[in-house]
């Protein structure tokens, strides 16, 4: 074989060893961002960030007050933890909007 043609058979092999590469795995999400939700389903009902809890979850019955022992950061001012689903989801304590979400398997988190 010439120089040219090895040449050429080294860089067609780099160009291919590079298009079947294995793509980068983006980080998976670790500590307490492990357990957030997006969305979940509570009373046959599917909820979002943003969403409005029923009034239920508004009630004394239904805040959480020992969230530490829940693995749970504290409450902005005007919310509260509450239980729906499975989930523990943080609600605004007058309006019921929806603003954080964990899967309730957070309650083991070490």
């Amino acid at each position: 074989m010439t120089k040219g043609k090895i040449l050429l058979l080294g860089v067609l092999m780099s160009l291919a060893s590079a298009a079947f590469a294995a793509p980068q795995a983006a980080a998976a999400p670790s500590g307490i961002q492990a357990y957030e939700e997006q969305e979940f389903v509570a009373d046959f009902t599917k909820f979002k960030i943003g969403d409005f809890a029923p009034a239920q979850y508004l009630t004394p019955e239904y805040t959480i007050k020992q969230y530490k022992l829940r693995n749970l950061p504290e409450p902005q001012a005007g919310t509260h933890w509450t239980y729906m689903g499975e989930n523990y989801v943080l609600v605004g304590d007058t309006d019921g909007k929806i603003y954080k979400a964990y899967n309730g398997d957070i309650f083991y988190h070490r």
